[in-house]
């Protein structure tokens, strides 16, 4: 079973930036693709940005293109999500979430942490 922690969630001001980290434990990290998922209060779950398990290639959603990066770094069983240009529209729950065979443009994914809130005031 793979157990996923997020951390790096706060307040920032609109234009600023966060880095979202999640620590991956109970698999093999390097075997599993990584993904954020966010959820606005009153919204579905939307996938934000997804990188396969090598880290070979990465996907976003179109509204945050150019604005987020993920990367991940398998030593240390973690994947990243650098989120800069930060808009009130952004504000939202951020999911790490995992899987062996679904990479992006889903939100169906196998493994899910906590949660960690992003807050950007206008």
């Amino acid at each position: 079973q793979v157990q996923l922690v997020e951390s790096g969630g706060g307040l920032v001001q609109a234009g600023g930036s966060l880095r979202l980290s999640c620590v991956a434990s109970g698999g093999i990290f390097g075997a599993y693709a990584m993904a954020w998922v966010r959820q606005a209060p009153g919204k579905e779950r939307e996938f934000v940005a997804a990188i396969t398990a090598s880290g070979g290639s990465t996907y976003y959603a179109d509204s945050v293109k150019g604005r987020f990066t993920i990367s991940r770094d398998n030593a240390r069983n973690t994947v990243y999500l650098q989120m800069s240009s930060l808009e009130a529209e952004d504000t939202a729950v951020y999911y790490c979430a995992s899987d062996r065979w679904k990479v992006a443009g889903t939100v169906d994914y196998a493994y899910w942490g906590q949660g960690t809130q992003v807050t950007v005031s206008s």
